[in-house]
Parts: C-alpha cells; structure tokens; sequence
C-alpha cells in the first residue's frame, strides 16, 4: 500500500531513483565494453583469458527489464562507534541484486549479499538492527508501482507488527509463467541464516513442499561466490538436481543473481563412464546402491596384486644390482598397508624398487643422484616386475567381471553380501566386453567407485545436491568424492523419498557423503502451497514419513482445492473431465500442470490434443500462449506450477514397486500448486486420503 508523505510524492522519486540506476548500470556495462585490451596482454592466450572475462562482466551487468534492479531500500539509524562505519548516521542503502555505482563511485544500489544489507531480510521490531526504516517496493511488468513501509525503530508505529508484508504476499503469489525465478526480494531469516553460513561446513536442509529449500541452495551458491569469489573461481562450484527438467527448470535463477560459472548436472551425469543401455530390477538396483559393495569393490581392486616370488635384477652398464623377493615382499605390503589409491601405489613402486636399487649403489661406494634413481625406475626389468605385482586395472572391466563371474564375485563378497545378494546383482548371460553389455544406471555408479579407488576424483569446492534423499548411499559417496577438500549444501525431504532405496534418515545419509558432521536445518514454514492443499496432503505424512514435522503455510490466501470424482465410470468421460479441468484452470493467469501416472500420460496427451489444447513436456519453458504442462508423476518432483489438475491418484500410487513409494509420490505430485489444485479421480481414492475428501 502506498504510504502518504507530506513532504511530496515519494513514489516519484523512487522511480526517479530507479531511472539513475538503471542509467548507471548502463554506463558501468559500456565502460566495460569499452575497454581496450591489445596493450595489456602478453599472448594470445592471455588475451582470451581476459577477453571471457570481459565478456562474462558484460553480460553480468545486463539490466534485465523484467528484473526490478532494487526491491527494497534500508535507512540506518545512528549508532556511534568504528564498527557501525558502513552503517552511519542518516545512510540510506537500496538493495537489489547487484551493486550499482555512479560515476563518482557512490552506491547507488547495494548487493543483496553485502554485509550492509543483512537486515533487510533479519530484522524486525524486536531486533531492529540499526534500521529506522525497512521499505519494500512492489512491481508491475518492470514498473515500480508502489511501495511498503516498516518503521521498526519506531515503537509508535505499528506497520511492522503484521505477520506478512502485503507486498511480500504478492510476490509470493505472483503467477509463474517460464522457469523457476530467484526470491531475493522475499527471502525470510530462517532461510537467510541458512544462505549465509560460512564455506567451511557442509549444510543440510530437510524442507517440506513450498518451504524453499532449492531456492535458498541457490542462493547460498550465490551468496558463498560473493563472499568467497577467488576461492571458488579456483576450485569450482556445483548444482546436482535428479533430472534434465530439473536443471532445466532452475538454470535461470543463478544468471539472474549475476552468477554465470556455476555448472548443473545430474548423478548419471557425473557417473558416465559408460553409455547406460539397461534397467535393473528394484531389488537389484538397491544391492548395488547399497554402501557395502564399496567394500566388494575395494577387495576386487585389490586382488590384483601379488606378492614377488622372484627377485629384480637390473643391469647397468657392467654391474647386476638385485632385489631379492623378500624385500620387494615388503616394499609391496608397505603400499598396500598404507590404502592409498591403487593407481598412486603403482606408480609409487617403481620408485621404490629404484631407491632400493640405490641403497645397494650406496653400499658399494657410489653416489647416485635422482637421475639415476628415475632412471632405474624406467628399467625394463622394473617395469616388468611393476605389471607382474601391481597390473594396471580398468574400472569398467573389473565391474563387468564382478557382475558376469560368480566365483570372483563370491570371492570378494564373502561376509559382505549374502548369497541371494550375489545372485540379485549377478547377470544371467556373459556379456563380451564393456561396450556390448547393457550397463544400468547403478552400473555407472560402481564404476565411478571403482575409478576413484585406481585414481583420486577431483574434488570442488562446493557442491549443492538437490532432492538428496532419492539417492542411494552408493550415490552419495559418488557425490562426496566431488567434494571431500570442499562443503556442501544438501536439500530434500524425506517424505518426498521415491526410490526403493530412499534415504531414512539424513545422518545416514550425510555419513555416506563424508560429511557427518554436517549441521541439519529443518524449513517448516510454507511459502508456496496453498494452506488448503498442503493440509489435504500432509493427510499422507503419518503412512510415508512419521514424525516428520508437517509443513505449516503461512500463505494468507487459502487457495483454490477441490476434489471432483468423475461424473460416470467409462474411461472417456473421465478423460473428458480431466481437459474440462484443464480449461477451466486455464481461464486464469499462470501456468498449469497434468499430473498424471505415467501409463496414463499417452491417454491424456491425445485427449488435450482431441480437445485442441496444445501442451508442453516437463523442463519445457512456459509462455503466454501455451502455459499447460502435461508431466508423468514421476517427473514432478522439484517442479511448481500455479495451478495443477492431478488425474487419478490411485493409479499414481499403483504406478511404483510398493505403496509406500507410491503414496510418497502421490504426496509430491499433490504438492506441486502455487494457486490452485484439482483432483480429479475414477477410481476410488487411496484410504489414506479418502476420510473427509472434498472441497476445502
């Protein structure tokens, strides 16, 4: 609500201020451009270096006309003292997500991320922070249009004392039509404290639907490359999301906070040694997810090398120098006492056997440097002792030979997995070679362990994993080695888990990760679903994930819910209900999503196209002309949509392995509306929802 001010009309001169930034971001970009780099360059590839540099500056100062420069402006109270420099007297600051300067070098628009705006998102009428005024600014298609007031400093003044800003509601609220925008203008002191935590330790967050916690992993990325930009130019930062359509979905939040580096990808991504061609079945996949094969593996890995039987003998120039069996015996145990990877043992060994080699030169009363020493590690006598004691070993074919031979699997597996374990994970024909076989998903992931135990995995410096708890513990480890100098920050919810192999617990989870000592942080409060629809859906938390907190809305809008069972039991008419759905939500401003199991989806999508509705697949961007997403229940997680239509739950539920996971996906595709939610449904309702169904 504007808020009158006798001094004239500060809505005009906010916009005024708007207009000299938005100038002033533009003279900061042509001065960029402007810049002439022939001179200051020593060759080519310096000057490529620096002309990507230039080009990334470039396009991180691109005023995006659909992106409010600044969404709120803080006015410091005096504090005396050295430490309240930044905060002095009389200084007014207006956030946004990026800073701007002018000509002279003055702010005129401070990062979100600064220190100085820290209490725009933390402070309040308890705790004011230094502030005397909080101001939020509210927006239309890129205009400034009104603007609310906070006077926390002032205890007279009320205006502060609201559960939710208006203008905070709106935002929330606002319609979603594209991929998945940033919510730096509306992030809240609990997810604040989490986006801010220090680089060193690794954050988890369980977040029920709606709570944020994607968004707040992105922009604790955000944050901690702000904070912490050198460091992490050098070592490299991660998102990992389960799916394409995820990464898809979220890949514009971070170019809009100015962050341009920060790779995405998937776990197969990361895994792909091999092409996956297969499936396995869910109780195998879920012995090969499980921690202990790591064990198996490093047993098979290890089998490789063998103890001497005969001694070493190298010749130079006219004198044998001899290493007896029982000394390289020694040499070799050493290596493998020590566990260090198996490649860095092999290629340690010949130097070894060199300074053994070398001790005897000693002995006799020479004085060989390391030249000599390289040199006789390169002896052919050495290097045909090293392949004899310590072959080379292929990730991929080690992990064929495991999956196609029963004796060497049962050799390295004994005590670990029992013998119905073996025969799950075993393959029923012989398959020739590593590119003929029919690797699955879980396949790749055996190999990623396998790999790492030959060769070290490059490590980054800070990960973001996203829908953890979908991840197998094999998963995780292979997460884990794409961090162990670094941190990470985990997201998910265990209600949400839809694999056979679903984390249980997150201490379990984060122990295969190797960062057990993580610090867990639970986002209760929800922003996006409806209370109505969150209420109905938490209706399933009891049967999926009990005593999980259930997420609260704080959503003044109860939204729009009703469950509409089908006018008869034939299956075109029920079809026929599901488009009228669909129309009918499309009468509003948004974006809607069917969400339907995935046998029904060719059903529905000759339904909508009979019906001459136009639809788009999952991760598809949203536009002003076609706004309907069909999605197969198995790929809504992580997506939102303002209004969704959920066709047949009980076939959802039918569609996985066991109820549980079924119910659990049924509990995430309820959960994807930000306005609106119909379900529609033949069939009957699964018991755990049916008690009380209908309109809210």
């Amino acid at each position: 609500m504007p808020v009158p001010d006798p001094s004239g009309d500060p809505l005009s001169r906010e916009r005024a201020h708007l207009t000299h930034s938005r100038a002033a971001l533009r003279s900061m970009r042509e001065d960029v451009e402007s810049l002439d780099i022939r001179d200051v360059t020593a060759n080519w590839v310096n000057a490529e270096v620096l002309a990507h540099q230039i080009d990334a500056r470039v396009k991180a100062l691109a005023d995006l006309s659909h992106t409010p420069l600044f969404f709120g402006r803080l006015d410091y109270l005096h504090s005396p003292g050295a430490d309240r420099a930044e905060g002095a007297e009389g200084e007014r600051f207006y956030i946004g997500r990026r800073h701007v300067h002018d000509a002279d070098g003055d702010p005129m628009v401070i990062d979100w991320r600064a220190p100085v705006s820290q209490p725009f998102y933390r402070a309040s009428k308890k705790n004011p922070l230094d502030i005397a005024l909080r101001r939020r600014f509210g927006y239309t298609a890129g205009d400034l249009t009104a603007y609310e007031d906070e006077h926390l400093s002032d205890p007279t003044d009320s205006s502060g004392d609201a559960a939710t800003s208006k203008l905070l509601q709106q935002e929330i609220e606002r319609p979603r039509v594209g991929p998945m925008r940033d919510i730096v203008a509306t992030i809240q002191p609990e997810q604040d404290e989490i986006v801010r935590s220090g680089l060193g330790g690794t954050v988890c967050v369980q977040g029920g639907p709606g709570t944020g916690k994607t968004a707040v992993g992105l922009h604790r990325v955000a944050y901690l490359l702000y904070a912490h930009r050198d460091r992490l130019a050098r070592t490299g930062t991660l998102v990992i999301g389960p799916n394409a359509s995820f990464l898809h979905y979220i890949e514009q939040v971070l170019p809009a906070l100015g962050e341009l580096e920060v790779k995405q990808a998937t776990v197969d991504d990361l895994v792909a040694h091999v092409e996956v061609r297969g499936r396995d079945e869910a109780a195998t996949a879920v012995v090969k997810g499980d921690a202990r094969m790591a064990e198996v593996l490093r047993r098979a890995v290890r089998s490789h090398v063998t103890m001497p039987v005969e001694p070493v003998v190298v010749v130079r120039g006219s004198r044998r120098w001899r290493v007896p069996a029982y000394e390289l015996e020694v040499i070799v145990r050493e290596l493998l006492d020590r566990d260090i990877r198996y490649g860095a043992a092999r290629e340690a060994l010949p130097q070894r056997i060199a300074h053994a080699v070398l001790v005897q030169m000693e002995r006799s009363g020479e004085a060989p440097d390391d030249r000599v020493q390289d040199a006789v590690a390169r002896n052919p006598a050495v290097k045909a002792a090293v392949k004899s004691l310590w072959p080379p070993v292929e990730p991929a074919k080690l992990v064929l030979r495991l999956l196609s031979d029963a004796d060497f699997l049962a050799t390295h597996a004994e005590g670990v997995l029992t013998e119905d374990e073996q025969k799950a994970i075993l393959w029923s024909k012989p398959v020739r070679s590593v590119k003929s076989a029919k690797w699955a998903a879980a396949d790749a992931v055996l190999i990623d362990e396998a790999t790492d135990l030959v060769q070290r995995t490059h490590s980054l410096g800070h990960v973001v994993l996203d829908e953890a708890q979908d991840l197998s513990p094999m998963q995780y480890r292979a997460v884990g080695r794409r961090c162990t100098t670094g941190s990470a920050t985990v997201l998910g919810d265990l209600a949400q888990g839809t694999t056979p192999w679903a984390t249980r617990s997150w201490e379990e989870a984060l122990t295969h990760l190797g960062k057990g000592d993580a610090v867990v942080e639970e986002l209760t409060a929800g922003f996006r679903v409806p209370t109505d629809v969150i209420t109905y859906a938490s209706r399933l938390l009891p049967h999926i994930a009990p005593g999980l907190t259930p997420v609260a809305s704080v959503r003044e809008n109860p939204g729009f819910f009703e469950v509409r069972p089908a006018t008869a039991d034939t299956a075109d008419i029920a079809n026929t209900e599901v488009v009228a759905a669909c129309e009918e939500l499309l009468r509003n401003e948004g974006s809607v999503g069917l969400i339907a199991a995935d046998a029904r989806v060719p059903l529905l999508a000759e339904a909508l196209a009979a019906a001459g509705l136009p639809c788009l697949g999952p991760g598809e961007e949203t536009t002003l002309t076609t706004r309907l997403t069909l999605v197969p229940a198995s790929l809504a997680k992580g997506l939102e949509y303002d209004y969704v239509v959920l066709d047949e739950p009980r076939a959802v539920v039918d569609g996985e392995p066991d109820e549980r996971t079924g119910l659990r996906r049924l509990y995430v595709s309820l959960t994807r509306a930000v306005s609106g939610l119909i379900v529609t449904h033949a069939a009957p309702l699964p018991p755990q929802l049916a008690e009380g169904a209908g309109t809210l």
